[in-house]
C-alpha cells in the first residue's frame, strides 16, 4: 500500500464497515485496523479471504480460531506460522497447508512431523522440508520417494538404510535407456 493510502486507512481504524471495505480490496489493510476490530470475526475472515498474509494482523484470539486457519492457509500456506501452538497441532489446518506450501512442515508441532499423511503432502511440493520429519519417516520409503521424486536434492535427509534400495536408487540414477 501507497503510503496515501495507508494514510486513508488509518482514518478509520475504527469504522468496521469502512475497514470492511479496505480489507476486501486489500487484506493486509488489516494491520491500520483498531485492536478491537483486528479481534473482530468478520473483519478478520475478510481480509483472510482477500490475504492469507492478514492473518499476522490479527488478534491471538482469531490466530487460535481454526474455521480463521483454515481459511488463511487455503489462500497462503505458510501463514500457519502465525496461528497457535494448538493449530499448528491440528492435522486439519496443517493439512491443509501443507498441501500449498510444503515449507509449513517448519512450524507444525512435533507430533505431526511424525504424521505420514502430513509429512507426505509437505515433501511432494517442497522435497527438502523432509528435513524437518521425523526420524521415523525420513526411513519411510513412501516419503523417500515423494521427496526424491520432487527433488533430488533430498537426498541427503533420508535415512541411510533407504539410500541403497533399488527404486531410491533408479531414482538418483536413472538407468541408461538402451
Amino acid at each position: 500500500m501507497e503510503d496515501d493510502e495507508i494514510q486513508e486507512v488509518k482514518k478509520y481504524a475504527e469504522d468496521k464497515e469502512k475497514m470492511m471495505e479496505f480489507v476486501q480490496k486489500e487484506g493486509i489493510a488489516l494491520e491500520f485496523a483498531s485492536k478491537e476490530l483486528q479481534d473482530d470475526k468478520d473483519l478478520v475472515m475478510a481480509a483472510v479471504k482477500n490475504d492469507g498474509g492478514a492473518l499476522e494482523f490479527a488478534s491471538d484470539r482469531l490466530k487460535a480460531d481454526k474455521d480463521v486457519l483454515l481459511e488463511a492457509v487455503t489462500v497462503k500456506g505458510w501463514v500457519l506460522c502465525y496461528a497457535s501452538d494448538e493449530l499448528k497441532d491440528d492435522k486439519d489446518v496443517v493439512l491443509k497447508a501443507a498441501n500449498s506450501d510444503g515449507q509449513i512442515l517448519y512450524y507444525a508441532s512435533q507430533r505431526l512431523r511424525d504424521d505420514k499423511d502430513v509429512v507426505l503432502a509437505a515433501v511432494s511440493n517442497k522435497a527438502i522440508i523432509l528435513k524437518y520429519a521425523s526420524q521415523r519417516l525420513r526411513a519411510d520409503k513412501d516419503v523417500a520417494l515423494a521427496a526424491l521424486k520432487q527433488s533430488k536434492k533430498s537426498l541427503s535427509y533420508i535415512a541411510d538404510e533407504l539410500k541403497g534400495d533399488e527404486e531410491i536408487q533408479n531414482i538418483i540414477n536413472p538407468p541408461a535407456e538402451g
